[in-house]
């Protein structure tokens, strides 16, 4: 697994998204909504997508495990970076969720001490260490 400094704990938060439907694929769901089987669009949406997930539920396990995924919530605190670079490691973040990196947390200080970013969810950082390691996010 990769460098984490403190057990993870499940996001509670969510991420907007945006999507495009037919129309017909619209009307289909809005039928769905006045007929009750689900309380709004969104509703039929996050149905579906857990639908989906829990259907290659086992194919995502293995991928975790394949990429050696955090799952979950990672943060990084500045105090977990300034431990790093005294110990003269760099840290490689993996994870499917949420990764956020602390706002304290300087530009150099992110590129000093994170050798690689991958996120399969969503990653909060500053502007300025988004891009300072612009060149090790995948």
């Amino acid at each position: 697994m990769s460098d984490s400094p403190r057990p993870l704990r499940p996001a509670g938060d969510s991420e907007k998204i945006t999507i495009n439907l037919g129309y017909v694929d619209l009307g289909h769901i809005d039928l769905l909504v006045q007929d009750g089987f689900y309380s709004n669009r969104t509703d039929f949406i996050r149905t579906a997508i857990r639908n989906q997930v829990e259907r290659h539920a086992e194919a995502a396990r293995q991928s975790v495990r394949r990429r050696s995924l955090d799952l979950g919530l990672r943060h990084i605190s500045r105090q977990d970076l300034e431990a790093a670079q005294a110990e003269g490691r760099m840290l490689d973040i993996r994870v499917l969720g949420l990764a956020s990196i602390a706002a304290d947390v300087t530009p150099e200080l992110a590129r000093a001490t994170i050798g690689s970013v991958s996120v399969l969810g969503a990653l909060q950082a500053s502007p300025a260490v988004r891009a300072a390691l612009a060149d090790r996010t995948a």
